[in-house]
């Protein structure tokens, strides 16, 4: 066995690479949701509309959707760490131009397609494959940590952005996300490396080292998996559902909500503080979810709360928006924003197996972002038709209740005795 560098800590290094791995995806979160603090400040600064911004967001989730089963495919042909070092130098730079633009399609650019690319290789796919290579043992538990990453992403960002737009312009807003990802890359080099293996260790709880797998070419990796998947109905019912999840949480309101308070009256600081707010809670709710698919029926989770998720966001235009109101509504819609994401690995798993399950699960996950670019469009050009943001959220709302439905027509296989999250 060749070490390329032994490690401090023993077998608890795997620890630190797991740490390094939520600071990505908080980043990537954090990029992701940013366009919902540039609404406002690019509509007055270019008197851009908000359906051409949201254009843009909706590129920017597309890519960020579509690049899932590739950037499974890329990190077992070249590896992880090249992987997040390439998309996180991508972000950086492409972030970083946007701070020059004049024009509306420069916006498109930057933050619809090259970030779009960039982040999508720093999404649930690089969670799924951490942790299946790196922990044998509580794997739901730590999956539900690191996509609770995207929540504290949000908690971090959101408020300190939206100040900086408020009392500095969006210029900065730019140029400190830009800031966050290059920090980045010197820390992934320095502290990831690519298997256990390579620093003289197993995976956490594991009694043997994994046999790695043969390397194949990139497309029939992602290929080969969708064309197997795509065949049962299984897939089909977790792409759905997925897509509806993305249409509420990411697309929806991680877009939206900010620009939906201000229609009320609702300064940005402070609906960025409601969205603080569901981050944290969502920290909460990501794990306790983790921890239970490992205990419980997933459809009976997702039933839950994809049907809870619908009926709030129904309630949501109709309410007052007081600050009782949207404390309710934060903390409840906090603690189910992406708790969908365990279970609904868990059922990939069980479906397709250890060798397919990463890379049908990137498919899955790009419903995922396809629903969200699709409401983060729809939402921003039905307020430009309708001047409010009731329809958006009541077709939301319905969606995640026909959701809850899907879930429970998922056939369920004999679940593996430690079931895998990714190769």
């Amino acid at each position: 066995m060749t070490i390329s560098r032994t490690r401090p800590f023993g077998q608890k290094y795997v620890f630190v690479v797991a740490g390094v791995i939520f600071l990505a995806l908080l980043v990537a979160a954090g990029v992701r949701s940013t366009p919902g603090v540039l609404i406002v400040p690019l509509n007055e600064a270019f008197g851009w509309s908000r359906a051409s911004i949201s254009l843009a967001a909706a590129v920017g989730i597309f890519f960020y959707g579509m690049m899932g089963p590739f950037a499974a495919a890329l990190m077992q042909a070249i590896g992880i760490r090249r992987t997040l070092i390439g998309a996180l130098a991508l972000m950086a730079a492409s972030i970083a131009s946007s701070g020059w633009m004049t024009q509306s399609w420069q916006l498109l650019l930057s933050w619809g397609v090259f970030s779009g690319v960039g982040s999508g290789c720093v999404a649930m796919v690089l969670g799924a494959t951490v942790v299946n290579r790196w922990f044998v043992r509580s794997r739901g538990l730590m999956m539900g940590l690191l996509t609770a990453s995207t929540a504290t992403g949000t908690l971090i960002f959101l408020p300190m952005l939206a100040a900086l737009a408020t009392h500095h312009g969006w210029r900065p807003v730019v140029w400190t996300v830009a800031a966050a990802c290059a920090v980045l890359v010197p820390l992934v080099a320095w502290l990831l490396p690519e298997r256990p293996a390579d620093i003289g260790l197993l995976p956490y709880g594991a009694t043997a080292a994994p046999v790695a797998p043969p390397r194949r070419p990139l497309l029939a990796i992602a290929f080969g998996a969708l064309i197997r998947a795509s065949r049962t109905r299984t897939f089909w019912f977790l792409f759905g559902t997925f897509f509806i999840c993305g249409f509420t949480t990411n697309g929806l309101i991680g877009t939206h909500f900010i620009a939906f308070c201000g229609d009320h009256g609702i300064p940005e600081v402070r609906a960025a503080g409601v969205m603080a707010m569901m981050g944290a809670f969502d920290l909460v709710g990501t794990t306790l979810s983790g921890w239970l698919t490992d205990r419980f029926d997933s459809r009976k989770l997702l039933f839950m709360y994809y049907g809870l998720r619908g009926l709030s966001l129904i309630w949501l235009p109709y309410s007052d928006f007081s600050f009782a109101a949207l404390g309710v509504f934060g903390v409840f819609y906090g603690l189910d924003w992406i708790a969908t994401v365990p279970p609904t690995i868990r059922l990939a798993t069980e479906a397709f197996g250890e060798h397919d399950a990463p890379v049908v699960f990137g498919w899955v996950a790009a419903g995922h972002q396809i629903g969200a670019a699709t409401a983060a469009f729809l939402a921003g050009w039905l307020r430009t038709v309708d001047g409010n943001y009731v329809a958006p959220f009541v077709i939301a709302g319905v969606g995640g209740v026909l959701a809850a439905v899907a879930a429970m027509m998922i056939r369920r296989a004999a679940p593996a005795e430690a079931p895998a999250l990714a190769g």
